[in-house]
């Protein structure tokens, strides 16, 4: 009973949040590098100069005028520039999750790393033995990467030439990527996946800059591109390398109906199947649900596909289900009374739950509700790939830092993935804490929101030593690992 043997403990990160050297080895530009900071309060946006030449910032979320583009303001603080600057600490970071005991590492390639462009011939040679190197030093002390090939970025010369997503093409020059990488990491990395909370690409600048919100028929032809490019990379893989396991990776917020009032569970039905079961059904059935098509033939929008777009939707179904779970969301057919966070989504208020410092819903038992859902709907293995508490942590005058408050929250997930599998049956793989080590936040662009069991010194202005140290989290999640999840125990 409990966890099985050779379950895959580790933790989580993103490129553009974490790694850093943003024009180091030959990395073109991606469009996380122009991007600001931010808080909770101020949106981060995105510098760009009008067709005009006017300069001016752009709320990330806000389509950007067509003909503008993007630029790097050496006067203003770009997050990813810098991050936590794993690109130059990643020996000394490995090391400390090896001392945690880490059986895996999820992390990200940064796709302008390898083309940096992302539409030439040849790849980045530096840049692919960067990943390589890393690769080969997670496996020294027996770390198995799971990479995600797509996190919230594409190189922004893609995203002002073809408008991202938006055009064809770029399933091709997706493609060229995976054969490169899938090729040159034969062998090294076993576990993948495709995009990273993919029911999210729309929110993060890499569909497109132009009409991303006010043209419907638009974003619905890109997201078919991105589901084509998935299915169309799981193909490859597995024939470049049959032992590949390639997944998806959804950002899977559990949905509560408000109330018993039947129009609260049908408000509720709908926002689970727009938010984050389209997404699912689509890459594990392999086919448009039907409740999507109606959707789209009320709205006008017709779907451009090529000849073989459907067979390979059906033919590029994934091996595992990756998502992520920080918390739930109520939904209200009238919404009325007070509302809350969470992962940018807001929601009505649950008077249940108790919220984190950033209004995020704080629901363990939750998250065993979410593995029997996804379970029972797709019997294909599960991997929960980021879940955690984000936090303002303070280091003490002796140094330490005593996060119980995230010991607390991770402990009761735990707890909950325990008796999804020991009481439900469900097939687990892994769990990979977001953000083990302090990294910037996506939705925010702060420091100050930190996740890691590693503290890392850089504040929200990007100023620090980037010094590592070990959280009291960190001891804790060590003996979690070594007694394979049965001691959650609190204690010194």
């Amino acid at each position: 009973m409990g966890f099985p043997k050779g379950f895959l403990w580790g933790g989580a990160t993103a490129a553009n949040q974490y790694e850093g050297g943003y024009l180091d080895g030959g990395k073109g530009l991606a469009t996380a590098d122009v991007i600001t900071g931010g808080d909770l309060h101020t949106p981060r946006r995105i510098s760009v100069e009008l067709a005009d030449g006017t300069k001016t910032m752009i709320p990330r979320n806000q389509e950007v005028p067509a003909g503008a583009k993007a630029y790097v303001d050496d006067n203003i603080y770009y997050p990813s520039h810098v991050a936590t600057d794993f690109y130059h600490h990643w020996k000394e970071d490995i090391a400390l999750f090896a001392e945690m005991g880490f059986k895996c590492f999820r992390m990200s390639i940064n796709w302008s790393r390898i083309y940096p462009m992302g539409d030439e011939e040849t790849p980045n040679e530096e840049g692919l033995k960067f990943y390589e190197d890393v690769f080969k030093e997670l496996h020294k002390y027996g770390i198995e990467p799971v990479v995600t090939m797509n996190h919230f970025d594409i190189p922004l010369h893609l995203a002002e030439k073809y408008d991202g997503w938006a055009d064809r093409k770029m399933i091709d020059f997706f493609l060229k990527f995976s054969e490169t990488i899938f090729t040159r990491y034969k062998g090294l990395v076993k576990y993948w996946m495709t995009f990273n909370e993919i029911n999210f690409c729309k929110d993060f600048s890499n569909i497109g800059i132009t009409e991303a919100q006010s043209n419907p028929q638009k974003q619905a032809q890109a997201i078919h591109h991105v589901l084509v490019a998935s299915a169309k990379a799981v193909q490859l893989g597995h024939k470049i390398d049959p032992e590949n396991k390639i997944g998806m990776m959804i950002a899977y917020i559990l949905t509560y109906a408000y109330s018993c009032n039947p129009a609260d569970v049908q408000a509720e039905i709908d926002f689970a199947r727009g938010f984050k079961m389209f997404w699912v059904d689509v890459q594990c059935r392999g086919y448009y649900p039907s409740y999507k098509v109606k959707e789209y033939e009320r709205n006008g929008i017709t779907i451009h596909k090529e000849p073989g777009d459907d067979e390979d939707l059906k033919n590029g179904t994934v091996d595992y289900i990756g998502f992520s779970y920080y918390n739930s969301l109520v939904v209200q057919a009238n919404p009325e009374g007070e509302k809350t966070g969470g992962n940018q989504m807001g929601g009505v208020k649950n008077p249940y739950l108790n919220e984190s410092e950033w209004g995020w819903p704080i629901d363990p038992m939750g998250l065993r509700i979410a593995l029997n859902q996804l379970w029972d709907r797709y019997q294909k293995p599960l991997m929960v790939v980021e879940n955690g508490l984000g936090a303002k942590d303070t280091v003490e005058a002796d140094g330490s830092i005593n996060d119980d408050y995230r010991i607390d929250y991770l402990a009761k997930h735990i707890a909950e993935m325990k008796k999804a599998i020991d009481i439900d049956g469900v097939e687990l793989w892994g769990y990979t804490p977001w953000g083990c080590i302090d990294l910037v936040s996506a939705g925010t662009g702060e420091m100050r929101k930190r996740y890691g069991f590693i503290y890392v010194d850089m504040d929200d202005e990007g100023k620090g030593t980037l010094a590592r140290s070990r959280k009291k989290s960190f001891y804790w999640y060590k003996k979690v690992i070594e007694s394979n999840g049965e001691d959650l125990s609190t204690d010194e």
